[in-house]
């Protein structure tokens, strides 16, 4: 490995630890509003949404698998599970839709 990408992969490094900590160093000891703390614990969702749903609507072979697998996510995360679960669940869900379909 050269030089140039070792000092790539540690400027990416830094790129990326910046906004991650940058929070906590502003906000350390400060209580959010309520509603500000509603948005931020549905980003994980909103995110998930904003990844998937073209993948569900561009699918080539089944539509139905793009189907049944955005209908369990949206049913995992409805109930209030984790964003891993829901994704974990929806998975599954595909897997035993593809293992009998």
């Amino acid at each position: 490995m050269n030089s140039t990408i070792f000092w790539m992969i540690i400027g990416m490094g830094v790129v990326t630890y910046i906004p991650r900590m940058l929070p906590f160093v502003l906000f350390k000891g400060k209580q959010l509003p309520p509603f500000i703390q509603g948005v931020l614990r549905n980003v994980p969702y909103a995110t998930l949404g904003a990844l998937i749903f073209p993948g569900i609507l561009l699918i080539q072979e089944d539509i139905w698998y793009g189907i049944l697998g955005a209908a369990a996510a949206f049913l995992i995360a409805w109930v209030g599970a984790n964003v891993i679960i829901v994704v974990l669940g929806s998975i599954a869900v595909l897997t035993v839709y593809s293992y009998f379909f």
